[in-house]
C-alpha cells in the first residue's frame, strides 16, 4: 500500500526527501540524529540519537490518522512482559501543507541486530533461548486486552477486510466469520525482531487481529528458508473449534499474491492449489492452546 498526499502524489519515505523533517525532529527531541546509519522504509525513517537512543519518525496520512490514531508505539509501552525497547518519549505535529500527521518516537536501541529481512532465505540457526522468549512475550501479548484494531499497513483488520481478503484468494468460501480475537503486533516479520538477543519492535500498528496473525505471520515469511524448524518452535493457533473455517488473514495473504511473489516463489497469484498446499501445511501446525511450545 503507498501513502498519498493531499494533492494524490504518492509518497514513498524511501525516495523523498526527508532533511527539514530530521531537522525539526532535532528541535523538538533536543538532539542530533546520525544521517550515515539511516533507516528508510516507506512510511517511515529511523535514526539513532547523539544520546545513545533510536528514533523513528513516522508519516501517516491525516484520513489515516483521524480514524486510527498515531499512538501506537506509545501505548505499546503500557504492554507488560513484552521484550521491546523501552519507549522514552516522542514528538508529533500535522504537515502544514497536506494535514499529513508527522510522529517520531524516540526509544531504546536495540538489543542486537533484526533477524534479518522481512522473508527469510535461510534458517538463522536461533538459539533456544530466543524461542521461549519469543513464545514468552508472543503469549503475554495475547492475553493483554485491548479495544484498539490492528491496523497493518494502515488497514484495520476488520470482519469486512477479512472476508474480502479471503474471497480474493478463495472464491468459493463459505463461512469467513471471525470466531476469535486476540491481542497481537500485527507486522510481525523477521525484520521486526533481534537476535540472539531477543526483542520485538516497530509496535505503530498493533492491536487485536483474529487469532493466531503473529504465529502465521512468522510462518508465512519462513516458507521460503523451506526449514521445518519454525513449526516446531511456535504453533499457528487456529479458530477455538480447530476447523478449517477460516485460516487466519496472514496465511490467506500468503496465498492471495501480498507475499507470494517472495514466499511462494513462481507460484502464481491467487492460485488455488499453492494455496491450498500452504493452508494444509498451517493446518497440520494448529495447537489448541495458547502455550508455549517446546524445544524441537
Amino acid at each position: 500500500m503507498t501513502l498519498s498526499a493531499a494533492d494524490g502524489r504518492v509518497v514513498d519515505l524511501r525516495k523523498e526527501a526527508v532533511d527539514q523533517v530530521l531537522e525539526l525532529v532535532e528541535q523538538r527531541l533536543g538532539t542530533a540524529l546520525g544521517r550515515s546509519g539511516l533507516v528508510r522504509k516507506r512510511r517511515s525513517v529511523g535514526a539513532s540519537t547523539g544520546r545513545g537512543t533510536w528514533v523513528r519518525i513516522e508519516r501517516r496520512p491525516w484520513t489515516r490518522a483521524r480514524e486510527q490514531g498515531w499512538t501506537g508505539t506509545e501505548t505499546a509501552a503500557a504492554l507488560t512482559d513484552v521484550a521491546m525497547p523501552r519507549w522514552l518519549g516522542s514528538v508529533a505535529w500535522r504537515d502544514a501543507v497536506d494535514g499529513a500527521i508527522w510522529r517520531a518516537d524516540e526509544t531504546e536501541l536495540l538489543p542486537d541486530s533484526p533477524v534479518g529481512t522481512a522473508v527469510l532465505a535461510a534458517d538463522p540457526q536461533l538459539p533456544d533461548s530466543w524461542w521461549q522468549a519469543l513464545n514468552a512475550s508472543l503469549d503475554a501479548l495475547a492475553a493483554q486486552p485491548t479495544s484498539t484494531v490492528a491496523t497493518p499497513d494502515t488497514e484495520p483488520i476488520t470482519q469486512q477486510l477479512v472476508d474480502h481478503t479471503v474471497r480474493t484468494a478463495f472464491p468459493l468460501a463459505q463461512n469467513t466469520r471471525v470466531i476469535s480475537r486476540r491481542t497481537a503486533h500485527a507486522d510481525l516479520n523477521w525484520a521486526n525482531l533481534t537476535g540472539p538477543a531477543f526483542s520485538v519492535f516497530d509496535w505503530e500498528d498493533w492491536g487485536t487481529t483474529p487469532r493466531g496473525l503473529d504465529s502465521a505471520s512468522l510462518l508465512a515469511a519462513s516458507l521460503a528458508a523451506r526449514s521445518r524448524r519454525y513449526s516446531r518452535r511456535r504453533p499457528v493457533h487456529l479458530q477455538p473449534d480447530g476447523g478449517r473455517q477460516l485460516p487466519q488473514e496472514r496465511q490467506v495473504k500468503v496465498c492471495s499474491g501480498e507475499r507470494s511473489s517472495v514466499v511462494l516463489g513462481s507460484v502464481p497469484r491467487a492460485r488455488h492449489a499453492a494455496g491450498e498446499a500452504v493452508l494444509d501445511a498451517v493446518l497440520a501446525l494448529g495447537a489448541a492452546g495458547e502455550g508455549a511450545v517446546g524445544a524441537a
